[in-house]
């Protein structure tokens, strides 16, 4: 949504609602009065209007909830209904379930059944006199938006194409201004090119512009300088397209630290609230499991001291969020001394990328080839999903030797999110991908990464840890 009046509406239309509501219930306690020949004192009356805040406080939740805000462009006559209706019967429904519960005898049953009718009634119509408004502003084009696009290349038309499909209340493109004036004349997807850069005073001063947007190449941003003091004396307001470097970013915001403005592209978008349940669920799951594992871990240790000499844990260095290197846990499946060795076995390496893999590494332990292929040797990772390191689902951590050994720098962007236990390429295959398939499936769980592609995830690793295959 670009244009800003349907913002505007919302808000309008909210604040009609709190005063058609208490119109209503005002409404509904006279009637009840006058039906039921009672007389109301005041007493019974402010009684009764001490319930409004509390009647319009779950109307603000439930008529957002269920569409009655939703665009008169998109919303019929029958959505409008059915939203009004069905979120002023559920406050109705959850205040009877209160006056129940708190034993509130004094208020009448029939002024809130009556309400409840009246304000369906009211609210139902404040929508059709927006929609009217709707359809009569645009068939005379009162609200639309009058725009001025600064630039004729292929950002201007993408830009014009978008302003004329996605402005709900309409887009009026006065015209365009070009670097080269001999561009006069010619037409922009049927908006003529009223000029040069440097015509945009007269051309504010000759037309009606609500607003001026640059859609230029960065190379031209140097001209915004006199745009913007132009836009300032007429009090016209200016916006810049952010896509001057032609990535793809997954978001684009604008942020102030302190008077100056920081417009921030971020490659990989990922909601703060969801992260922060991704890392509840990381602990809470972590918390249970572990006293369940404690004594399949203590006779796995066991199994290791006894088998070689050395320690029980391997601890290395590895490669995580934002490339802030952790110690990683595993139990040793390796003899002493193996990493040492890595140098001499590196003509014998059978995978393709930075990874290291021999089919019959000669450096593995009779119990670590056990644990290895049951992944008992990663359950210490739950230390580090605990310390916050990793995480339950995400790209596998690296070593410092594997990521040395990237080509790309597109590799590095597994780095944008925490690694984990588990990913795509655990349920795909395991160590028997390509590392090219394994990265691919990183940067697929990154684009698309949610919370239940997460639960997806850990559902199906189950079943590809007991079956033990492609395990290293």
């Amino acid at each position: 949504m670009f244009d800003e009046k349907t913002i505007q509406i919302r808000r309008l239309m909210t604040v009609i609602d709190l005063m058609v509501t208490i119109l209503a219930y005002g409404v509904a306690f006279w009637l009840q009065a006058l039906l039921f020949q009672q007389d109301a004192d005041n007493k019974d009356l402010f009684s009764h209007l001490a319930l409004l805040p509390l009647i319009w406080a779950f109307l603000l939740y439930t008529l957002p909830k269920f569409g009655a805000y939703r665009s008169p462009r998109v919303a019929t006559t029958f959505d409008y209904a059915w939203a009004v209706t069905r979120s002023v019967s559920v406050a109705i429904v959850v205040l009877l379930t209160l006056l129940f519960l708190l034993k509130i005898h004094y208020i009448s049953r029939i002024v809130i059944a009556g309400f409840a009718c009246i304000d369906i009634v009211f609210l139902f119509m404040v929508r059709l006199g927006t929609k009217y408004y709707f359809r009569r502003s645009l068939a005379h084009g009162e609200n639309y938006l009058k725009v001025l696009i600064i630039g004729t290349g292929h950002r201007a038309l993408t830009l014009s194409k978008s302003l004329l499909q996605r402005s709900e209340w309409g887009i009026d493109i006065i015209g365009h201004l070009d670097p080269d004036p001999k561009m006069k004349g010619q037409t922009i997807n049927n908006a003529k090119v009223l000029g040069a850069i440097d015509d945009i005073s007269q051309v504010l001063k000759d037309n009606v512009i609500d607003e001026v947007i640059m859609a230029v190449p960065r190379k031209m941003i140097s001209d915004a300088e006199g745009i913007a003091y132009a836009c300032q004396e007429e009090g016209v307001k200016l916006r810049l397209m952010a896509d001057v470097y032609d990535l793809q970013v997954a978001r684009v915001s604008l942020v102030e630290l302190g008077n100056i403005p920081l417009l921030t592209l971020e490659p990989v978008a990922l909601d703060p609230s969801k992260l922060m349940i991704k890392r509840l669920i990381d602990l809470v799951f972590s918390i249970l499991i572990t006293p369940v594992l404690l004594p399949l871990l203590a006779v796995t240790a066991l199994a290791i001291k006894f088998d070689s000499p050395g320690p029980v844990f391997f601890i290395q260095e590895r490669v995580g969020l934002k490339k802030r290197s952790f110690r990683m846990y595993k139990f040793r499946s390796m003899y002493s001394g193996s990493e040492e060795k890595i140098k001499e076995l590196e003509a014998m390496n059978e995978a393709e990328g930075p990874i290291f893999k021999i089919t019959n590494d000669p450096r593995i332990t009779r119990v670590g080839k056990f644990i290895r292929k049951t992944s008992l040797d990663e359950f210490p990772q739950f230390i580090n999903v605990l310390k916050g390191e990793m995480s339950l689902v995400g790209p596998r951590p690296m070593s410092l030797r594997d990521v040395d050994l990237f080509d790309r720098g597109i590799q590095r962007k597994r780095f944008s999110v925490k690694p984990g236990l588990t990913c795509l390429w655990q349920i795909s295959g395991r160590s028997n991908l390509p590392f090219t398939k394994w990265l691919e499936l990183d940067l697929e769980y990154i684009e698309k990464w949610s919370l239940r592609l997460d639960f997806k995830i850990l559902l199906k690793t189950v079943p590809e840890v007991l079956k033990g295959s492609g395990a290293m």
